[in-house]
């Protein structure tokens, strides 16, 4: 599931699986460090029992501009939480059969907007306690990887290790920080937004009804659903060298 839009690619990844957590930033004693080591007390006594944890994985890589100081391309990875009923189960995918696999899809079903704040920042060297996708996925963004504290709380009493994460500064610690998009100066911290939109992925299960010889109906499961949404991310960056798009929008 890809949307290429404004010179940068965006992946939609989802899954369920085992984890547990990571930590990144300047040592300062701010509200964020002592949220922080929070997150790094929690150790559940006893051996860890992993239950499935549900973990969304966004990648987004954008190319760079060259005459503007930047690399050839960044890449960025946003992890949040999966809920129930998001995104139909792979198992469920594997036992249907697409048909015209080569037919460019338009979603059935347009979801809303959603606005999420990345306050958290997730170690790439422990991510595979979260998941073991992040390691493949998020090489390229080791230094960008970012969740959400609520997420990490639901996460945390999964079982997860909570020495994995780190809280971002946030205009409260910092009152000077700006949205970059304000900011003049590109040496400076600031809040850096980035949108992406999921063009096609399979949201639901579709049922239809057969009836047996002696007139029963019954149910059974015969294709999926699609749905296209949109994310707007909001994440703390150390300059706004980092974040130039936002210049733009």
């Amino acid at each position: 599931m890809w949307e290429r839009k404004g010179g940068a690619y965006a992946s939609l990844l989802a899954f369920c699986v085992h984890m547990h957590m990571p930590v990144a930033g300047e040592p300062s004693r701010t509200e964020a460090e002592e949220r922080t080591g929070a997150f790094a007390r929690y150790n559940p006594p006893g051996p860890l029992c992993p239950a499935n944890k549900e973990v969304k994985i966004f990648r987004a890589l954008i190319l760079g501009e060259l005459e503007r100081g930047q690399s050839q391309f960044q890449a960025l990875c946003f992890i949040t939480r999966l809920h129930r009923n998001e995104i139909i189960p792979s198992e469920s995918m594997a036992k249907l059969r697409q048909k015209n696999p080569r037919t460019v899809r338009q979603a059935e079903e347009v979801r809303g907007l959603e606005h999420l704040s990345m306050d958290v920042a997730v170690n790439f060297s422990k991510g595979a306690q979260l998941s073991s996708h992040i390691h493949n996925v998020c090489a390229e963004a080791k230094e960008a990887i970012y969740t959400r504290e609520e997420d990490v709380k639901f996460w945390l009493e999964k079982g997860v290790d909570g020495s994995m994460f780190e809280v971002l500064p946030q205009s409260s610690d910092l009152p000077d920080l700006q949205r970059c998009k304000l900011c003049a100066d590109r040496w400076k911290p600031c809040i850096c937004s980035y949108s992406l939109n999921i063009e096609w992925y399979p949201c639901m299960l579709k049922y239809c009804k057969t009836r047996d010889a002696g007139g029963k109906v019954s149910s059974y499961k015969c294709g999926i659903r699609s749905c296209q949404k949109g994310y707007t991310f909001d994440y703390y960056v150390p300059q706004k060298q980092l974040c130039l798009w936002d210049e733009e929008t």
